[in-house]
């Protein structure tokens, strides 16, 4: 028994890393990976490198050691290092960073060098790190001594890496969200010579992705797959990934033997606004004061020039709220105007002015409309410049402390004058939308009772209803 013990306590030191071979199971390769062209495209020389060496030594090129891929959650980073594997033909090791370091003392730098003695027995071959930022965060960040397990197990991947010779076919992906906390040793060119960035996908990307993830679900021939990418801006891979399969479970559960447009919807709602709950128990009063708050949203929406299109107003109480209006911008935005930040505060502050001009009243329902409204006006003062009266500058510095891991802190770099115009200022701008809202409440309030009355009879509205329903009530 005690001998048994010992042989487990020796194999601590050996790596954990899995194994894919060219003959296991399911193959993942680029025709799996949609909605991330330009990252495939640069990737692609790896698996040349991998399939004929020659052709880029031969110039006096040298192979790239390492690929770094970074990108927020669930944009396909993962995915796109296993298609790699699967188009070179190579053995693929993949670990997690996190499977390094263990509760003994170098078992993190043991497993590094067993994990590269793999690779070279598997050569030509990927070694794929996930999640790297678990091991290769700064070094010296002054919190476990100068020998803490992590800054060892990084010392040792940082020897591997620029250790191997070039010509032994090993090329290491690493995976990451957090560039930003990882120590410069490792990003350097001789460890990790290139970084792919695997971005958000844009409609035609999101478009591509949902023709992935449906390639094996039957759908009705009325859906459109266009259509949800236009109205699903923001969406990851993962999210998207999630939707068909919410969609999916949805038409399954109906007994239907196909997925429509329908459930595809319903999917999509749930993912962004949280599961109805329809058995929530709302009384009369609160239900009327959550529909003049959703109209009074949607119709200042409506009138303000530069705010995006309603896409859907409901009074079913979902996730934590509730009631919900829903907008989704025409096109895809990368940056923003202040016309058109204003337009936005105003109709987050729409649901508050027509609960004073209807209710004569006010409720808490509109408690995170104002938070979001003064960030907006917060960051458009203290980040963006667009104050006459403090004018182009920014305030506050963001100062990387390297001993809380690269965590930001804000310091305040300006006098205490500066912070009452900085709080006046702010103040200004969602007291002007708000007044703003309140005219817009005033002069259309017939709209206001309309759209009202009809979300108290039907609990949801789609855009095109919305309109239907202004344009009868202005020809009225």
């Amino acid at each position: 028994q005690m001998q048994a013990g010992g042989g487990k306590a020796f194999s601590f030191g050996r790596s954990r890393a899995r194994l894919f071979n060219r003959e296991d199971g399911k193959k993942v390769t680029f025709k799996d990976v949609a909605g991330i062209e330009e990252s495939k495209e640069e990737v692609r020389e790896i698996i040349e490198f991998l399939k004929d060496p020659g052709k880029f030594t031969r110039l006096g090129g040298r192979i790239p050691k390492g690929v770094l891929l970074v990108g927020p959650p669930g944009t396909g980073k993962t995915l796109l290092a296993r298609a790699i594997a699967g188009e070179a033909d190579v053995p693929f090791l993949s670990i997690s960073g996190s499977d390094f370091v263990e509760m003994f003392v170098g078992v993190g730098a043991s497993r590094v060098r067993d994990l590269f003695l793999q690779a070279k027995k598997n050569a030509p071959c990927i070694v794929f790190i996930d999640e790297i930022d678990a091991v290769g965060r700064y070094r010296g960040a002054g919190l476990g001594g100068g020998h803490d397990e992590r800054e060892q197990t990084l010392n040792q991947l940082l020897v591997e890496m620029d250790g191997f010779e070039v010509n032994e076919g090993i090329i290491v992906i690493a995976a990451t969200n957090r560039p930003d906390i990882l120590d410069p040793a490792l990003l350097r060119p001789g460890r990790f010579d290139r970084q792919v960035v695997v971005p958000l996908p844009d409609v035609k990307g999101r478009e591509a992705i949902l023709k992935v993830h449906t390639r094996n679900t039957p759908l009705d021939p009325d859906v459109d797959l266009g259509v949800i990418a236009r109205t699903t801006p923001g969406f990851t891979g993962a999210d998207l990934e999630n939707l068909i399969n919410e969609a999916a479970l949805l038409a399954a559960r109906k007994g239907r033997d196909r997925v429509g447009m329908e459930e595809l919807e319903a999917a999509k709602d749930k993912v962004l606004m949280g599961t109805e709950r329809k058995s929530m128990i709302i009384s009369e009063e609160e239900r009327r004061d959550t529909a003049y708050h959703e109209a009074g949203h949607a119709l200042v929406a409506k009138f303000t020039p530069g705010a995006d299109p309603i896409h859907k107003v409901t009074i079913i109480p979902r996730g934590q709220a509730l009631g919900l209006t829903q907008q989704l911008p025409m096109d895809e935005r990368h940056i923003y105007s202040k016309d058109y930040l204003l337009a936005n505060i105003t109709t987050l502050m729409g649901g508050r002015a027509a609960e004073e001009v209807v209710l004569k009243r006010f409720t808490t329902g509109a408690g995170n409309d104002i938070e979001r409204a003064t960030e907006i006006a917060r960051k458009m003062v203290c980040e963006w410049g667009m104050s006459e009266k403090l004018g182009p500058l920014t305030f506050g510095r963001k100062d990387e402390q390297v001993f809380l891991g690269k965590d930001l802190v804000l310091q305040r770099n300006f006098s205490e004058e500066t912070a009452q115009q900085i709080d006046a200022e702010i103040r200004r701008i969602v007291t002007d939308c708000y007044e703003r809202a309140k005219r817009t409440i005033v002069s259309h309030l017939d709209l206001l009772h309309k759209l009202a009355s009809a979300l108290l009879e039907r609990e949801s509205l789609t855009g095109e209803e919305v309109d239907q329903i202004i344009a009868e009530g202005a020809k009225a």
